[in-house]
């Protein structure tokens, strides 16, 4: 993991590099129309507000948790003591990331949804409310993190959602194996390492067509996870990747003709 000042470095170096998020200089008609209809949509979606009230609970939430951690950092099958308020504060997505995802599910019109790394399940929301039609997977290796996403579920009223716990390397291929459709939109924020991160996208793709959207978390969080990005970017299924710096977004489009990798200032 990199540290706070190394990562600063690498946000300004990204900053300074990126298109400038307005759709200047993007020669792409499928990338121009995503920056300017979800990257730049400003609307105040009725959702937002729900979700967001949630995580307002949760940042006040004092309750402890005994919480078994498989990510990065840690070993595996670890036990901390944590409250709902310090999880809340160091895992959750920020507000302007995870309406993103709202909107991109929103955007491709995403019917069949994965998520790697439930969390308290604020993302979870954003991807469920998207479309109450689509149906949302979330993996969880937490259980007691599980069952506060589970109770703000039923509080947002979500019933399009299911939540599968246990560690990824055990449940993730019997979730891929048993799906008869492909995914169209898949979030992974479960473990920020390199080998564990491919092999997920690698059993993923199994389950994948040209419609889906995979979005990876953190992909500039340790020397790790960028080593992880430069290998998918290159992976023969994938034709087109947008790096964000705080997520990376990557499209497997046969109609691209040629691989393009743009960094786009969001």
């Amino acid at each position: 993991m990199y540290s706070p000042f190394q990562l600063g470095l690498k946000y300004l170096r990204y900053f300074f590099r990126a298109s400038n998020g307005k759709g200047h200089g993007i020669h792409s008609p499928f990338v121009f129309d995503m920056v300017i209809n979800v990257l730049n949509d400003n609307t105040d979606y009725p959702a937002y507000n729900s979700i967001e009230s949630v995580r307002k609970e949760m940042m006040r939430d004092k309750t402890v948790l005994t919480v078994e951690d498989f990510g990065a950092g840690s070993a595996t099958g670890l036990t901390k003591q944590r409250t709902v308020k310090q999880i809340a504060s160091s895992s959750l997505k920020k507000p302007k990331y995870a309406r993103l995802l709202f909107r991109l599910v929103n955007y491709f019109h995403s019917k069949n949804i994965l998520e790697l790394g439930t969390s308290l399940g604020v993302t979870t929301a954003y991807l469920a409310s998207a479309d109450k039609e689509a149906k949302v997977v979330t993996m969880e290796g937490a259980k007691a993190i599980a069952s506060v996403a589970e109770s703000n579920f039923k509080a947002l009223q979500l019933s399009n959602v299911e939540c599968v716990i246990g560690n990824f390397d055990e449940t993730l291929s019997l979730v891929v194996n048993r799906e008869s459709s492909a995914f169209n939109f898949v979030f992974i924020d479960g473990n920020h390492r390199k080998q564990p991160t491919l092999n997920y996208f690698q059993q993923i793709l199994e389950k994948s067509d040209e419609s889906t959207v995979f979005v990876f978390d953190d992909i500039h969080w340790s020397k790790d996870m960028e080593e992880a990005w430069e290998e998918i970017k290159q992976h023969s299924s994938v034709t087109l990747t947008i790096d964000l710096f705080f997520i990376g977004l990557v499209f497997l489009r046969k109609q691209q003709k040629e691989k393009e990798h743009f960094v786009i200032r969001f």
